[in-house]
């Protein structure tokens, strides 16, 4: 095979490179995703897992720590991303009911999701890192941030309070080993 030693055969190379870089990172016009697993528990060490189908934070231990349900993530940009559980099978959305907003999993692959389709919004939030927390804000309705309550075995909520004694928002955010 000839190599071409020409002075635009770097140029030629590089661009070639880019082209396929492109291509393999974005497939059919398609954004890649890339999850990843994490571990969340709040800062009073409240972990969440699944009661009734719904998503609670409670204490867990002996057998019961099986139950904790870890967090499956895809990064939108560098601050945001979509939230789900069960391997990216149930999505974590902020939906606005009348004049509440509700925090619900829906039944959808994470890894579907586009940040560029208007009705994804809704399962997009902002990490708001703030020294060893994290705080996960919603993108569909700014100043709602994710929440547990002081009181353990509470579902996993929203508020637009995260001052309020009664909730926590700041959560301590590892990646599962």
């Amino acid at each position: 095979m000839d190599i071409c030693r020409g002075p635009y055969s770097l140029l030629i190379s590089l661009l070639l490179l880019l082209v396929h870089s492109e291509a393999a990172c974005r497939p059919l016009g398609k954004r890649r995703c890339r999850m990843q697993t994490f571990r969340i528990w709040d800062i009073n060490q409240k972990t969440f897992y699944l009661r009734n189908n719904q998503l609670v934070a409670g204490y867990l231990q002996g057998p019961n720590i099986k139950l904790e349900e870890k967090i499956d993530m895809v990064p939108i940009d560098p601050r945001a991303m979509f939230l789900g559980i069960h391997g990216g099978k149930l999505c974590l959305s902020c939906v606005k009911s009348g004049d509440d907003i509700k925090l619900q999993l829906e039944a959808v692959n994470i890894t579907d999701l586009s940040k560029t389709r208007e009705q994804n919004t809704r399962f997009s939030f902002n990490r708001l890192d703030n020294g060893h927390t994290t705080s996960f804000e919603s993108a569909a309705c700014p100043g709602w941030f994710l929440c547990t309550a002081v009181e353990a075995d509470q579902p996993v909520s929203l508020t637009n309070r995260p001052e309020d004694t009664l909730v926590v928002t700041k959560f301590y955010f590892q990646e599962d080993q």
